[in-house]
């Protein structure tokens, strides 16, 4: 597998009379990992299900290998469709299946492989996963965690060229969040394949990604590396890396730029941003990423365009060692913690 690069120019999405986001532009770099954050209900799934043709926008363009998704024929969305390996938030398992018979699935709808060759196929991504062992299990019998790591090992069966993640994290505790980053970063360094991952977690969007972008106000905000954002001034940004009340966005919807303003006065002055943290490294016998060397080149280039502080927070990156995951166990140690945590079933 080898990433590649996503393209999308002007993209408007409604529903009806309801905009959900007007004019997103944005470029994943080939191999890379992303990060798209936005409060709830800004569309963010609605910009992975437009990525994979299921939904059309109005205007724009998706471009991936020279091909426009929005003005394609059927045939060919169909083809750029199987570049395409999705987690989706509860893994979408088949209920019915055992976790071997979920994860062959693909294989068996869209290509002409033997039995043989798909058990090869099927067992090699369980182990990527840390779920050798567990071919005969039910998703009902696992835990959550499992299920996403299923769902994972269904995402990689056709070796796809792009990985999307709708909110991974949802329904998982910190720890266990912790461990599944660990995969992910492990992951691409094995795929070098492009990932964007859709994530309300702010430690993830602190420690994953290479680039990170933010959908607000039905626009998208900023999209550029991690640094870029991580360092922004801007009170949206300010207020949800911090998880705090007092910010533009409210409890349903954005608030006015009146109440906002209120509410900051009445707070007083309030904490900026929270520190910068290392992006996660691969865990300790997994090669670099190849992302790794490409993003530092495309970034330098690019340098000359980003704030101080985003420069700085670069320099620094560059200069230090770089930061080890430390997880129990080793490579796969999170599976054990994960299945010695998990509480005993009532039955």
């Amino acid at each position: 597998m080898k990433g590649v690069e996503v393209k999308v120019e002007g993209l408007t999405k409604s529903f009806g009379r309801a905009n959900i986001w007007s004019d997103v532009t944005l470029t994943l770099p080939a191999g890379e990992v992303s990060v798209l954050l936005g409060p709830s209900g800004t569309g963010k799934s609605v910009f992975l299900k437009s990525l994979i043709g299921l939904l059309k926008p109005e205007r724009g363009s998706i471009v991936i290998h020279d091909t426009d998704l929005l003005r394609c024929s059927e045939n060919r969305l169909y083809d750029i469709r199987k570049l395409f390996g999705v987690l989706f938030q509860d893994g979408a398992l088949f209920g019915s299946m055992n976790l071997f018979d979920n994860i062959a699935f693909p294989l068996r709808e869209h290509t002409r492989k033997s039995e043989a060759q798909i058990r090869d196929i099927v067992l090699d991504k369980m182990e990527l996963v840390g779920l050798r062992g567990d071919e005969g299990k039910l998703p009902g019998e696992i835990s959550g965690g499992m299920r996403k790591r299923a769902g994972l090992a269904r995402a990689l069966v056709l070796d796809p060229e792009i990985i999307l993640f709708d909110e991974p994290d949802s329904g998982l505790d910190p720890v266990r969040t912790a461990y599944l980053n660990q995969l992910i970063i492990d992951l691409n360094a094995q795929t070098d394949s492009t990932f964007l991952i859709v994530t309300h977690d702010i430690n993830t969007a602190q420690t994953v990604p290479d680039n990170i972008g933010l959908l607000y106000r039905k626009h998208l905000a900023m999209f550029g590396p991690r640094e870029q954002l991580l360092t922004s001034e801007e009170p949206v940004v300010a207020q949800f890396l911090n998880g705090r009340r007092q910010g533009p966005i409210g409890m349903s919807e954005e608030k006015d730029a009146a109440q906002a303003a209120r509410e900051l006065e009445e707070a007083g002055e309030l904490q900026g941003l929270p520190p910068l943290k290392p992006q996660l490294t691969t865990s300790p016998g997994v090669p670099e990423r190849k992302a790794v060397a490409r993003r530092r080149r495309r970034v330098a280039d690019m340098m000359h365009t980003l704030g101080p502080a985003a420069q700085e927070a670069i320099h620094a990156a560059t200069a230090a060692p770089a930061a080890t995951a430390q997880l129990p166990g080793g490579r796969h140690g999170w599976r054990d913690a994960e299945q010695t945590a998990e509480m005993p079933r009532v039955r």
